[in-house]
């Protein structure tokens, strides 16, 4: 009996013309000089294996006798604010990632993202990886957290008025925060900063994740205000704008959904404090996370959006409900304070 090659997945018409549109925006973009660019993100592993993180887009070499020329600032440092969200991604480039001098050659995926799982033998901490595009100039570095094996609690945490006050739910003012307002001028948490970094001093090598909804277009941003504001240094699992091959628009909770079962099948005997807000979906996520893999959850803590007594109380009695169900602690907060004091009270951190 003959067998027949399996046809590949039909792709979605919205995809196709995605496609097709930022085919042409590359070509013209070449024409103009442009070249494939690499922006790197942390990312995160085992002693055996690592995920790399990572965009390709075509980018622009500073002006002649420009101030960027003058400071010598890198391609890849064009492309932020406004431009990130217009940069034109790519996907047949080559890049070529060394890990501990030994190059690897990966491409990217049609929305020009780097995800993938690289072999490595690294011993646990920070180790630096480089990323090139042959031919394109520039390298780029990113750090990857590699977690002892014997590694037993981590930090998952959202982004999005969890760490960084954005009011996601006012659709105008969440747009002016994310195209136009510096991240200079964004403003953090109150105490969630202190909160997370005495966690990662109360648990050594923890793995620390920052998952969102939010578009690989911000990952620069968002990186540099967890730097700037004193946030320990973790992974940032985002998502692609955008059509996929079968729908017409990504899912954002499914993102987070396939992302924490990622990790518990990543690391299996770790027990992760998951953290987010009641703003959007994280409640019900988290809790359905809990029921399924109550083993691989420490508690989950939800940052209040309002400080008002009555959802005060509210969070109360929704923490209790949800430990029963799941038997995992829950704990609810208007701030980093408040939800260190009840961690501490249940020994997660001193």
């Amino acid at each position: 009996m003959v067998s027949r090659p399996r046809s590949a997945p039909k792709v979605h018409r919205a995809a196709r013309l995605e496609d097709a549109f930022h085919g042409f925006r590359a070509r013209r973009a070449r024409k103009r000089g442009h070249l494939p660019t690499v922006l790197s993100y942390t990312g995160y592993g085992t002693t055996s294996w690592v995920r790399v993180l990572g965009r390709v887009v075509l980018a622009k070499d500073p002006r002649p006798g420009s101030r960027a020329e003058r400071t010598n600032r890198k391609r890849e440092e064009s492309v932020r604010g406004w431009r990130s969200f217009i940069s034109v991604p790519i996907s047949d480039a080559d890049v070529i990632i060394e890990i501990e001098g030994i190059e690897h050659v990966v491409r990217p995926d049609r929305g020009g993202v780097i995800d993938t799982v690289l072999p490595v033998s690294l011993e646990p901490g920070t180790h630096w990886i480089s990323f090139r595009v042959e031919g394109a100039g520039d390298v780029a570095t990113a750090p990857v957290q590699i977690v002892a094996d014997d590694a037993s609690f981590g930090v998952i945490s959202d982004v999005d008025d969890t760490v960084m006050v954005t009011a996601l739910p006012r659709p105008l003012l969440a747009a002016w925060n994310t195209f136009v307002l510096d991240e200079h001028a964004r403003v953090p948490t109150p105490g969630m900063a202190v909160l997370l970094e005495r966690l990662t001093s109360a648990h050594p090598g923890a793995p620390v994740v920052y998952l969102s909804t939010g578009a690989w277009n911000v990952a620069p941003a968002v990186t540099r205000f967890l730097s700037r504001n004193l946030f320990p240094p973790g992974a940032l699992l985002l998502t692609d704008w955008g059509p996929t091959h079968d729908r017409w628009f990504r899912s954002g909770t499914e993102h987070k959904e396939c992302n924490l079962r990622r990790l518990v099948s990543e690391f299996p005997d770790v027990k992760w404090l998951l953290v987010g807000d009641d703003g959007q979906h994280d409640e019900r996520i988290y809790a359905e996370f809990a029921t399924e893999h109550p083993q691989n959850v420490a508690a989950v803590a939800i940052r209040q959006l309002s400080n008002t007594e009555s959802v005060l109380a509210g969070g109360r009695s929704k923490a209790e409900k949800h430990s029963q169900v799941s038997g995992v602690p829950w704990v609810y907060g208007t701030d980093g304070a408040a939800l260190l004091a009840q961690l501490a009270d249940l020994g997660l951190v001193r």
